[in-house]
């Protein structure tokens, strides 16, 4: 089964004035959809856009799998266990939140940023905070998430070519940029379709390039 959530229905949030514009794909905060709470592991799927200078102050996080996706500019991050890095477009950034952990995340560019970022329920709380940054990522390289029983696949296509899907319990696909066939539904940017028992499936790029993120949870 193949649910599809437009980019232009998710909750708008963040703070106009201080340069945040925020949409979220789930249930978040004030946005309260009982009928959207969680898909699988994942708790939240934000898109975030944050104009020179602008960003979110120290914050905590606990027992969440927080990883995130620069569309495009560079987003400073810095946090409480020490670390201090600056995450660019095709790199893939994973902080643990494990039993505790505050961070900073900044625009300190001279450009504006969007990045997606994705939080996803721990299989066991507790534990240490870690914080890793793959540059780069490869397509041909997933990105484990074994604390969450999940993977992450990148794809990026050119104009019609073609690319098979995992085989999963569930999938949560979200489209960064051009357009993408799936399944019969086409997708645009910021679109997302979450199918659960999926088999057989191949996404195809539509009128140009395309590059798409593919979760696959265990549960």
């Amino acid at each position: 089964m193949i649910s599809v959530h437009r980019s232009d229905d998710r909750y708008r949030g963040g703070d106009e004035a201080a340069g945040i514009d925020t949409r979220h794909a789930l249930s978040f905060g004030p946005f309260y959809d009982p009928d959207n709470l969680r898909f699988g592991p994942i708790l939240a799927c934000n898109e975030e856009r944050l104009a020179p200078g602008a960003g979110f102050d120290e914050h905590p996080h606990s027992h969440t799998e927080i990883v995130t996706w620069v569309v495009e500019g560079e987003l400073t991050h810095r946090d409480s266990a020490g670390h201090s890095t600056v995450v660019r477009a095709g790199d893939v950034a994973h902080l643990s939140a494990a039993s505790g952990v505050r961070h900073v995340e900044r625009n300190d560019g001279t450009d504006p940023l969007t990045f997606l970022q994705m939080w996803l329920a721990p299989l066991e709380p507790g534990g240490e905070p870690s914080y890793t940054v793959v540059p780069g990522i490869a397509d041909s390289t997933p990105y484990a998430l074994p604390g969450a029983g999940a993977m992450l696949h990148v794809r990026r296509l050119t104009e019609d070519e073609r690319t098979a899907v995992p085989d999963a319990v569930r999938l949560y696909v979200h489209v960064v940029r051009g357009r993408v066939g799936l399944g019969g539904e086409d997708l645009g940017p910021g679109d997302a379709a979450r199918i659960t028992d999926a088999r057989g499936l191949a996404a195809v790029a539509v009128a140009g390039p395309a590059e798409l993120l593919v979760w696959e949870l265990a549960g």
